[in-house]
């Protein structure tokens, strides 16, 4: 009698998520080079294979723009890397970017169903994984491109919104012109985020890929004044509005004004955009401070104070919660703080005090306690009465948030606008309160992440087209 043959074993779950190397800290903190260094092909094919290619994947639909994540990860891990980019570009005209700065771990990565076993996919850095190895190829494949509808759109703003909708809408035969207020495309992406979390070089590319495609782009054009939105309409058949927050919030404490003391915003352009960090080679100078502190605990403030610290300063970061509630990501947390950012929680400014000649010298500011949990659910500061403390600083940066730019707004009389600022704009398809115009990203909802404002490009997009083909 045959004695009944042991079930095979399943496949035991690799629940070991394969690191990125990156630059140490002793070195990064000295240079604006990119600290994340991307996968090797074969540790990419590896930590791909890892992904159990579920047949209902609960990461597509946490994923803003729709991507089809198991679909690019199945391609990579049989080393198909042209397979891996095609996937990813049916969603995604922006790969290498996401892939650098989406918030994958709040996204896609966090329904991943090996997370309750502690191992989930490395997501965004495959993502990145495929966008690179495209790059070093020399050229992008260029998709077909439909014939011509005859119909013109107009999108104002480049910035991740403006640029999703560029793509998608370009793909559908339509003809897209962006109407950018600075000399280059990419919003956040050129002016906000750093080199060394994203170079510009392949903002640069991937903005170049959407020219490669047809869209046309006119740099130095602020609509509501080179041009009103109204007039536009006039030549074109649709517009979306994607122009971002570039208005900076302050905290209406004495002595703001004061020399030294910067918004977010302009201190990171004058980096960024243009390259204050390279000067001489760029011919924007800059003052390179020896005591900085920057107020938040965003990422913008991570962007702020890793940029302070490169260019020689003693860095404190100065929020009013405690570390568990800093809403940056957790990763650029940890580097800030292997480069040696110190931090100050529990801490409230409430007044900059300046020299004789007019420039910031100390910060005074009050220790906190954390009471009830507000409406967003974190716990409410609470200042310790008589915990009033002075420290020397020679240069103040406020990141504590955006507002949309009142422009747009201001010179077109039939958008509704909302309490702060932003314009109202339906969420499902982006449509406004004007006929034929659409709006998404930061300047309907406020400061937010790049694949938020993108997704918010993809469905507006979708519904812009469903409009012009209806016609």
């Amino acid at each position: 009698m045959t004695e009944p043959q042991p079930q095979q074993q399943k496949k035991k779950l690799d629940l070991d998520r394969r690191e990125m190397p990156k630059q140490s800290p002793e070195v990064r903190r000295f240079n604006f080079s990119e600290v994340a260094l991307g996968y090797p092909g074969e540790t990419a094919m590896a930590e791909a294979a890892r992904c159990l290619q579920c047949k209902k994947p609960l990461c597509v639909g946490n994923c803003p723009v729709e991507i089809n994540i198991p679909g690019f990860i199945k391609h990579i891990a049989d080393g198909d890397f042209p397979g891996a980019i095609r996937v990813l570009k049916e969603k995604n005209l922006l790969p290498a970017v996401c892939g650098r700065v989406c918030p994958q771990e709040e996204q896609c990565e966090k329904t991943c169903v090996l997370v309750k076993k502690g191992g989930q996919i490395a997501i965004g850095r495959l993502e990145r994984f495929a966008a690179d190895w495209e790059a070093a190829q020399g050229k992008a494949a260029i998709p077909d491109i439909p014939p011509s509808t005859g119909k013109k759109v107009a999108v104002v703003g480049g910035g991740p919104a403006g640029l999703t909708v560029a793509g998608d809408l370009i793909l559908r035969g339509h003809a897209v012109t962006i109407f950018e207020a600075l000399h280059k495309l990419g919003g956040v992406l050129t002016y906000g985020i750093p080199e060394f979390r994203l170079p510009k070089a392949i903002v640069n590319r991937e903005v170049d890929y959407l020219k490669t495609l047809g869209v046309e782009v006119i740099a130095d054009f602020v609509v509501g004044k080179t041009r009103t939105l109204d007039s536009i309409l006039q030549e074109y058949d649709a517009v979306f509005i994607g122009a971002g927050a570039g208005l900076p919030w302050f905290m209406n404490i004495p002595g703001e004004n004061l020399n030294g003391v910067y918004s977010a915003n302009e201190y990171l352009t004058r980096m960024n955009l243009m390259k204050g960090f390279l000067f001489p080679e760029y011919d924007t100078p800059i003052k390179r401070h020896r005591k900085v502190a920057v107020v938040g605990g965003g990422n913008v403030a991570m962007d702020c104070a890793r940029t302070a610290l490169r260019l020689g300063a003693e860095v404190n970061i100065i929020y009013r919660r405690s570390r568990q509630e800093l809403p940056a990501r957790l990763e650029e947390v940890e580097n800030a703080e292997e480069e040696g950012i110190i931090f100050k929680f529990l801490t409230l400014p409430i007044r900059y005090i300046g020299d004789e000649r007019g420039w910031v010298k100390q910060i005074e500011y009050l220790k906190m306690q954390l009471g009830e949990p507000d409406a967003s659910g974190r716990r409410s500061p609470v200042p310790i009465e008589g915990s009033e403390t002075l420290m020397d600083v020679d240069a103040v940066v406020c990141a504590i948030g955006n507002s949309p730019n009142p422009m747009i707004p201001a010179t077109t009389p039939g958008l509704q606008i909302g309490k702060k600022g932003n314009i109202v704009a339906d969420e499902a398809t982006g449509k406004t309160s004007m006929d034929r115009v659409w709006a998404g990203g930061d300047v309907v909802t406020g400061a937010a992440t790049v694949i938020l404002a993108m997704g918010a490009g993809r469905k507006a997009a979708r519904s812009i087209h469903e409009y012009l083909s209806s016609r």
